[in-house]
């Protein structure tokens, strides 16, 4: 495979998945909901819209992945759509945007998540990395080059590394993670908001190493290899108690003057209630428990009542 390598300038867009029932049914809804945002969350709100369409014919969905980041500043923010998918919670200077415009938001937690940082199944001298090693081949300041940069015992070959955007809630949580609070990442990788092109891109090559939501890894354990993190494989079990470095909650935010339209309202009360399920374990992710969605279901009926005055 040919390395590749360039400095990450533009924001990578998917194109948007539109939901929509079948023609000529009615349901007892209508209209059109947008959703942009995390590639993470992206797999549970197609699956979940997909399902409220098949209930709701005449309710469209547009979803589309375009980076936490991306989702909120090109979005969420001008108002260009509903609902946010996000792998990270919501920025201040996200939240005073949103506010400046006369508006506010809901934050709902719908699972909790684990980076993956994956291999080749061809590299068969790592089975596990710390994050002070992660620090040496991600930092801006002479970062790594080689494998064995990091460990001489390691191939004296060069990296070859993929990973989100800087428009990513994923890649956020990982630099803050593997940096220091105020960290910065290398900008010499392929950055891409389509997570199976890291798949792919990994799997080719028995130098490369990426990371990405855990979902992802799941869905191809026949083409990656999770790497331990401090010594602690990504799984389901070690996500949900935290054990493993690199969990972390995801979310929907919605936009609150919208709760005057049932069909959102409808829509988010569904959502919802689907993340303790066995949706999202299905998907690769951790349900969220029994308390976290009563609590949601109350926030958004208080919120449902102030937008109506009620």
């Amino acid at each position: 495979m040919k390395k590749i390598f360039f400095v990450l300038t533009v924001m990578s867009l998917a194109s948007a998945v539109l939901f929509a029932g079948p023609q000529g049914e009615e349901g007892s809804l209508s209209g059109t909901i947008r959703i942009a945002g995390s590639s993470t969350v992206y797999p549970i709100t197609t699956a979940v819209a997909e399902d409220f369409t098949a209930m709701y014919p005449d309710v469209q969905i547009a979803v589309q992945s375009t980076g936490t980041g991306g989702g909120f500043k090109n979005f969420f923010i001008p108002g260009k759509t509903e609902i946010n998918d996000a792998s990270r919670p919501i920025k201040d200077s996200e939240l005073a945007a949103v506010r400046d415009s006369g508006d506010d938001v809901l934050e709902f937690q719908v699972a909790t998540d684990a980076i993956t940082v994956v291999v080749s199944p061809d590299a068969n001298w790592i089975d596990g990395i710390s994050i002070k090693q992660l620090n040496r081949i991600w930092r801006p300041e002479n970062p790594a080059v080689k494998w064995s940069d990091v460990d001489p015992s390691w191939p004296d070959e060069p990296f070859e590394l993929y990973g989100p955007t800087s428009a990513s809630g994923t890649f956020d949580f990982f630099t803050e993670k593997v940096m220091g609070e105020e960290g910065v990442s290398r900008a010499d990788y392929q950055g891409t908001e389509e997570d199976n092109t890291i798949v792919q891109a990994v799997s080719s090559s028995k130098y490369a190493l990426g990371y990405f939501g855990m979902a992802y890894y799941l869905e191809n354990k026949d083409k990656v290899k999770p790497l331990k993190i401090e010594g602690v494989l990504p799984s389901l079990e070690t996500a949900r108690t935290y054990e493993y470095p690199l969990s972390r909650p995801i979310f929907i935010y919605v936009r609150k003057s919208v709760l005057s339209r049932p069909e959102i309202v409808e829509f988010v009360k569904y959502y919802i209630k689907q993340t303790n399920t066995s949706l999202i374990s299905k998907i690769g992710y951790v349900p969220v428990t029994d308390d976290v969605v009563e609590k949601n279901l109350e926030k958004l009926e208080k919120a449902v009542k102030e937008v109506s005055g009620n």
